[in-house]
């Protein structure tokens, strides 16, 4: 039997597993199957302590990563939750088809992209529709084309901004009239003269030829309800996350919209389980919040280790 399985390998998980395995608990760390998370998808981290030129978001996670392993943290390289039982404990998580048993559990999952919600959206997806800039961006089929952005937060920016390394032109659509980015982020974008902002704008269609490429997308004004076309090769979205929490709902509380509650601390409904990260936080969503909460989750379960022993 486990002392603590940790469910997801972002800034979260991995901080978690470093505590949970200097206290001797030999944590057991499940990665998903992104390992990282999403910050393994961002090109440069500048707002981490201790990087003042930045981090590859890839190798702070890979460096993370090789620190709890130092401490003896355990690792299941790409495994997926399929069923987790947490009525009882010690609780039970099924991966890759094993029954693993944990008095404790932290679940730091973290969050995915939210969609468009368009059909076209969906039957374009990998054909020029895309959710990660620094994944897809260098593809052939975008290099020297115009390309849309939307959203308009700090990742929307981030994404326009590494685009215009290879577009001829990066439009941000935005569906109102200046940027949610913090202001450092939305300077920068908006100095930027290969992008350009598309205000009070939302995307209604994505076009394309027989469904096999994105030739543009269909723009609606907010404002005046007026319609254009963008023509264009690919559309990044990036208008925010939804948390990975489907898998825990019939046992963990969750609001409205998936967030999972924490009722004191980092403590859960459930007796046991704790959470950590982006999966429960949808107010701050940062790399150092959620390594905060990953430590947080951590101590409670070694404490509530220590209190049973």
């Amino acid at each position: 039997m486990e002392n603590v399985v940790i469910i997801g390998s972002g800034c979260a998980g991995w901080t978690a597993a470093l505590y949970t395995a200097r206290a001797n608990l030999k944590p057991l760390l499940i990665t998903g199957e992104q390992p990282g998370g999403l910050l393994t998808t961002t090109s440069v981290v500048e707002n981490f302590p201790g990087f003042p030129e930045g981090v590859d978001g890839y190798e702070l996670m890979t460096r993370m990563q090789a620190q709890a392993e130092r401490f003896g943290t355990r690792t299941k390289l790409g495994s997926l939750v399929q069923n987790v039982d947490f009525s009882k404990r010690p609780f039970v998580v099924t991966v890759d088809g094993e029954k693993i048993e944990a008095k404790t559990i932290i679940i730091a999952t973290g969050a995915g992209h939210r969609h468009l919600g368009l059909k076209s959206e969906d039957l374009l997806e990998k054909k020029g529709v895309t959710y990660c800039a620094t994944c897809d961006g260098a593809l052939p089929m975008f290099r020297n084309q115009p390309l849309v952005v939307v959203g308009g937060g700090d990742s929307a920016c981030e994404e326009a901004s590494y685009l215009t390394r290879f577009a001829s032109v990066v439009y941000l659509i935005h569906r109102r009239d200046s940027l949610r980015a913090s202001k450092i982020m939305a300077d920068r974008t908006l100095a930027n003269p290969k992008i350009k902002p598309v205000w009070d704008s939302v995307v209604t269609e994505v076009l394309d030829v027989k469904q096999e490429k994105v030739t543009g997308v269909r723009v609606k004004n907010l404002k005046t309800n007026a319609e254009s076309v963008i023509d264009c090769a690919g559309v990044f979205v990036a208008i925010g996350h939804v948390p990975n929490t489907k898998l825990f709902q019939p046992f963990i509380n969750t609001d409205e919209n998936g967030y999972i509650i924490r009722t004191n601390g980092a403590a859960t409904n459930v007796h046991g389980v704790f959470v950590a990260g982006d999966c429960s936080d949808h107010i701050y969503r940062q790399a150092i919040t959620a390594a905060g909460m990953g430590c947080a989750a951590a101590i409670e379960a070694e404490r509530l280790l220590a209190s049973e022993a």
